[in-house]
């Protein structure tokens, strides 16, 4: 099919515009990944955008080295993996409930959780209420509070609903209990969006810096994002060396002058970042075709 003039310059604006817009997304990237992997009183001096002009892996020694870093990112890795299982499992069974439509006073439940999404207390009641429930400088606030999502509930309650009915009525027919139901027909087909949930989920824990920031205050039990949070606001290399006998280790390998504030930032970074962007494309498949069922079903 030939083209006509308008056409062809169209086609040549739009790929124009989505590559400047690629390498406005990788190019930041790249940088940081450059400083990371590049001697860091080298790249004190400038000059280093897309690739290392000094290279080196001790930033990223410093930096898995320290038993800080490691500690936050078991707390990390065991609030997404434990976040991640229970947000999905209260999600799938709240939204199995209420996706009977004939279950007593489903609307009002309905509009209670709706009200949740559209008006909050605020941060102090919540505080207060954390408080309350002895959740502040513990684990267990990075995992209750978030445990369950008013909208995740809603797209897999619509796309539940959106299952046929015979399956569930002729399972009902043979005897099989809701349990049963959920188990053997809800599960299996509801795979795709679950991946899609779980994705959501599992980023939201993984990134999320702000619980760590102000509901605890025990440095053995903040994320990594926090740390990398408390890392990008420091004034000196200090909150990463840690302990003395650390800086003496470091000393004694006469590489501490080597080492820059910022080179251990993008090496947090570059740390903190890559799990989550290795996992992304095993997911990637599901993720796009639970949210394509979830659109049609909605």
């Amino acid at each position: 099919m030939k083209l006509s003039t308008g056409e062809k310059v169209s086609q040549i604006v739009i790929v124009v515009f989505l590559g400047l817009l690629c390498v406005s997304v990788i190019y930041p990237f790249m940088y940081m990944l450059a400083i990371s992997l590049n001697v860091g009183s080298d790249a004190a001096k400038g000059g280093v955008y897309l690739w290392p002009r000094e290279f080196t892996l001790y930033n990223y020694e410093v930096v898995l080295g320290n038993s800080v870093i490691q500690h936050a990112y078991i707390i990390t890795i065991l609030r997404t993996i434990i976040g991640t299982i229970c947000g999905l499992f209260i999600t799938l069974i709240a939204a199995f409930g209420l996706s009977y439509r004939a279950l007593p006073l489903r609307n009002t439940l309905l509009g209670y959780i709706l009200v949740t999404m559209l008006f909050s207390g605020g941060l102090i009641p919540f505080y207060i209420q954390l408080y309350n429930l002895n959740l502040i400088n513990s684990f267990w606030v990075y995992i209750i509070p978030t445990a369950f999502s008013a909208w995740n509930m809603f797209v897999m309650m619509k796309f539940i609903q959106g299952i046929p009915d015979a399956l569930i009525e002729s399972a009902e027919i043979d005897g099989a209990n809701p349990v049963r139901i959920l188990y053997s027909i809800i599960i299996p087909l509801s795979k795709p969006m679950l991946a899609a949930l779980g994705l959501f989920t599992a980023v939201m824990h993984w990134n999320d810096w702000f619980a760590g920031a102000f509901y605890v205050s025990d440095q053995t039990l903040i994320p990594v994002q926090t740390f990398l949070q408390q890392l990008l606001s420091a004034q000196d290399i200090s909150v990463v060396l840690g302990s003395n006998n650390n800086q003496e280790a470091i000393a004694r390998g006469s590489m501490l002058s080597n080492v820059t504030l910022m080179s251990i930032k993008m090496a947090t970074v570059m740390v903190s970042a890559l799990p989550i962007l290795c996992v992304y494309p095993f997911l990637q498949k599901y993720f796009v075709k639970g949210v394509l069922i979830g659109s049609v079903k909605g």
